[in-house]
């Protein structure tokens, strides 16, 4: 419930500067994901009368089609609004692998996206495939780097704590340009060095 309610004041300081938002929509946040399940289903997904938008990418020898749609808000999603501000497009992925030219239908996947823009069904494939590959990227910093993944640490909001300081020494780290190295290279000079620890501090307005 904090991740939830830590996401909704990210996307309402997100429209309150101006901006638009494209978040994904998990398991973990209660009635906008039911709700999504309850209006789509894969077969009302299939046959969607609206709005679409499909992709096939070849990746390790397979062919995988992507199927998007979107739609305005409707029924509880109007309700759901008021929590999350400035929702106005609802966005869902079907994907499903070919295999010797056929679907494989025991791997269908079904992905859920709610966004303040107005956003046509081409708009928003291109613009899930970039948070995708944002999110992915940011997951393999805070893990392979961070090792966030090899954290026991859960009491409280520990480790909740912890992910917003890992985060911002991403950051920091990424914004010394005086180093060109990965983060753990970064990591340990920063660990070994007084003065490029500065330099990263100071980088940051930290003195």
């Amino acid at each position: 419930m904090r991740t939830m309610g830590c996401q909704r004041e990210i996307a309402k300081k997100i429209v309150d500067k101006g901006a638009d938002y494209l978040l994904a929509v998990k398991g973990n946040q209660g009635k906008l994901h039911e709700a999504f399940e309850n209006h789509f289903s894969i077969e009302k997904v299939n046959q969607w009368k609206g709005d679409t938008f499909r992709t096939e990418e070849k990746s390790h020898g397979r062919m995988e089609s992507r199927l998007h749609i979107v739609s305005d808000i409707f029924d509880e999603f109007v309700n759901l609004s008021f929590d999350w501000k400035g929702m106005k497009t609802l966005g869902i992925i079907l994907s499903a692998r070919m295999e010797d030219g056929v679907f494989n239908t025991d791997d269908i996947s079904v992905r859920y996206y709610i966004s303040s823009a107005e956003l046509t069904a081409e708009e928003f494939a291109h613009a899930a495939r970039e948070h995708w590959a944002i999110e992915n990227k940011l997951h393999w910093k805070m893990d392979v780097a961070m090792r966030e993944d090899d954290c026991r640490i859960r009491r409280g909001n520990a480790a909740e704590m912890l992910t917003g300081f890992r985060h911002m020494a991403v950051n920091m780290l990424n914004n010394t340009k005086t180093f060109k190295a990965g983060l753990k290279r970064k990591q340990k000079k920063a660990a070994m060095s007084t003065q490029y620890l500065s330099e990263v501090l100071a980088g940051c307005g930290v003195s």
